[in-house]
């Protein structure tokens, strides 16, 4: 092994390997089998390079990428949205921005304050009275919501929306399956909402553990029947689940005024820039109701008073395996996203109710321009319910012609659902110069 001349004690290698009772450094891998061990040098880039090289090498590498001219129309889940400066400089501090997960007891006042904050300002948002410190995104809050459901009520049928984000349900089916869970889904009408209809039906066969309706759904639409959704629900003796984007809350009633006993999401459009898909942070919140808040996952953080009477916070529900036995956990999630639930504190502080009610109506705005425009060239929007940010739109020809015609010019369109049809986002950071373009990029192919 070849020995860096600046690494400290590399004359007590000796003796460190003596006291430790091994003759070669190789002894310390000869736990790891002969048939997996690379016998030559790691061939990388030919040879080795220097810090400047490979910052040169990775810059020539970047420039093959295609350049858009404007953030991609592409959601399904995670939507492109600005991020403000200091929001960035909040998280990226040295006192949060650590690698070690805050879950333990011992975490500083100063993050665990920080979690308080996110979950008092996610409690008013949603309108719910227990959040918990997030978990990792939306689909594993959807499915510990369910798990919750089916400790509670003894019942294993789950009822969930055919507009249920298809990602979110695969990780829902995965996470349940072991527990015996069965999903069934209930089909939507012409508007694109749930039917009640189809609901009532299928809660009147019985042994429903939980109903779960999504806000908007995954075709951008937004449900309008949730008081019915409540009331089957608890009529049915089922808990009520609302899986809602917590940036439409700026134009639509939250969760909580509706009485739904549990309330999931994901906090990506809050603060958190598009990363090749993450990290996400998942928010998880609940009635102030004994059976519900004893089965929640994850950790509370509470405010309290120490030993001289001074403010201080604390660990005061944490209830995954490792602080209690297996048998008894109600989660063995490892870890939480506080750095990311930072960043949703720090947004929805810097935004305020009327920021976020500003931001929401510009976003309305801007979609429905999209689609005024989308229409006017020959697409149509199949469904009439009224949307939020993302909406389907069919196209009379294949729609991956369109796509391609959209990329030439270096923009990117929405998600392909089926031979002519796209799902589309439009947020905040499309101009309408950016929506023309598009739209005059589709013209040419209808």
């Amino acid at each position: 092994m070849t020995r860096h001349p600046w690494l400290p004690n590399l004359g007590s290698v000796g003796e460190m390997m003596s006291s430790i009772g091994i003759s070669s450094l190789d002894q310390l891998f000869s736990d790891v089998p002969q048939s997996v061990r690379l016998k030559k040098p790691l061939n990388v880039a030919g040879k080795p390079l220097s810090e400047q090289e490979i910052v040169r090498r990775l810059e020539e590498l970047e420039r093959k990428n295609t350049q858009l001219v404007c953030p991609p129309f592409l959601g399904a889940g995670a939507c492109p949205h600005y991020v403000p400066q200091a929001v960035k400089f909040v998280i990226g501090r040295s006192e949060f921005y650590t690698a070690y997960t805050p879950y333990q007891p011992e975490v500083s006042q100063g993050l665990l304050q920080a979690m308080f904050e996110y979950q008092s300002y996610m409690a008013e948002l949603l309108e719910m009275e227990v959040v918990n410190s997030s978990l990792y995104d939306w689909g594993s809050a959807l499915s510990e919501a369910v798990l919750m459901a089916h400790r509670v009520t003894g019942r294993r049928r789950v009822l969930v929306p055919e507009t249920i984000n298809p990602f979110h349900l695969q990780v829902l089916k995965t996470w349940t399956y072991g527990r015996g869970v069965v999903v069934e889904r209930i089909p939507f009408d012409h508007r694109g909402l749930l039917s009640i209809e189809a609901l009532e039906a299928e809660l009147s066969k019985g042994e429903v553990a939980a109903v779960y309706v999504q806000q908007p759904n995954f075709l951008g639409v937004l449900e309008e029947e949730l008081e019915s959704v409540v009331e089957l629900a608890k009529k049915h003796g089922a808990l009520s689940i609302m899986g809602v984007n917590p940036l439409v809350l700026g134009v639509v009633r939250p969760p909580g005024e509706y009485g739904f006993d549990v309330a999931v999401g994901d906090g990506q459009e809050l603060g958190l820039s598009l990363n090749y898909g993450g990290p996400m942070v998942g928010f998880f919140a609940v009635r102030w109701e004994g059976r519900l808040v004893r089965q929640m996952p994850g950790r509370i953080v509470g405010l309290t008073t120490d030993s001289e009477g001074r403010q201080s916070y604390a660990l005061v529900l944490q209830t995954r395996e490792q602080f209690t036995r297996r048998e008894k956990a109600t989660s063995n999630i490892t870890t939480n996203e506080a750095l990311m639930a930072l960043a949703n504190l720090v947004y929805l502080s810097l935004l305020g109710p009327n920021g976020l009610r500003e931001l929401d109506e510009e976003i309305m705005s801007r979609s429905h321009y999209a689609a005024r425009k989308l229409r006017e060239v020959g697409a149509s929007l199949p469904y009439s319910g009224e949307f939020f940010e993302e909406f389907l739109v069919r196209f009379p020809a294949r729609y991956s012609k369109v796509k391609e015609r959209i990329r030439s010019r270096g923009l990117h369109g929405g998600l392909q659902l089926d031979e002519n049809s796209a799902l589309f986002c439009v947020t905040e950071v499309h101009s309408k110069d950016n929506i023309d373009k598009m739209v005059e990029a589709v013209a040419e192919v209808m």
